[in-house]
């Protein structure tokens, strides 16, 4: 009896420790970046692969918001401290480009993603934080409009369309959160005790990108 309750122990400190270091992370995003973020929805416990939301068929699953709507991100500590409180295991999600504040991003398929940052190392060319899930890479960039976007995409001649844009009313999943495609985690981690991390303006790291996947013949499969 002794060894399974100590076994019980160990488990929810576990637990505990995990539940705080997601509301500790969230708290940093929301009140020192003031990047609004909300809790996503979990992954399903019955099958880490799967939504616990109502569609069977989700993409993205445990990755996304849910309830509450992404409308409520906020950047208030109280808010925050109640939803972890409460929901201790959920996916931080970022609003990205939400009121201005909150970065954008550029995400591509991880194998894409290692060889442009790769070649864009041996360039010299500067690149903020970069998010990975064990299939995609978000490149963090400055928040941009739509209309901004599409000018910069018309004036391609080739754009890889595996590439995503998650602008103002989009989202994103930040670490150290676990989805239902397995662990959250920094690429590039933002400089420890650093104020607001730097990011890149949008046009600059999408013509490097480009340029990187058109050079060195990768092709991205459409993920």
């Amino acid at each position: 009896m002794r060894e399974i309750l100590g076994r019980r122990r160990r488990l929810l400190s576990r637990r505990k420790g995990k539940g705080s270091e997601l509301l500790d992370a969230a708290l940093a995003f929301a009140t020192e970046w003031q990047w609004p973020v909300l809790p996503g929805v979990a992954a399903d416990p019955q099958g880490r692969a799967r939504c616990a939301c109502p569609d069977p068929e989700c993409t993205v699953p445990g990755a996304h918001p849910f309830d509450p709507g992404l409308l409520a991100a906020t950047t208030d500590e109280r808010m925050v401290r109640w939803w972890w409180g409460n929901r201790p295991a959920a996916p931080i999600v970022l609003a990205t480009g939400a009121a201005g504040k909150a970065p954008c991003a550029v995400s591509l398929p991880a194998l894409a993603a290692s060889h442009a940052l790769t070649l864009l190392d041996r360039r010299g060319m500067r690149l903020g934080p970069v998010v990975a899930s064990p299939t995609r890479w978000a490149l963090l960039v400055k928040p941009y409009s739509m209309e901004q976007l599409g000018e910069l995409l018309y004036a391609k001649d080739f754009v890889p369309g595996s590439l995503r844009f998650h602008g103002e009313g989009g989202y994103l999943a930040l670490p150290p959160s676990e989805t239902g495609q397995g662990a959250i985690r920094w690429e590039r981690a933002p400089l420890p005790g650093s104020a607001k991390p730097w990011v890149p303006d949008v046009e600059a790291v999408v013509d490097a990108v480009v340029d990187a996947l058109t050079r060195t013949g990768v092709s991205a499969p459409e993920l």
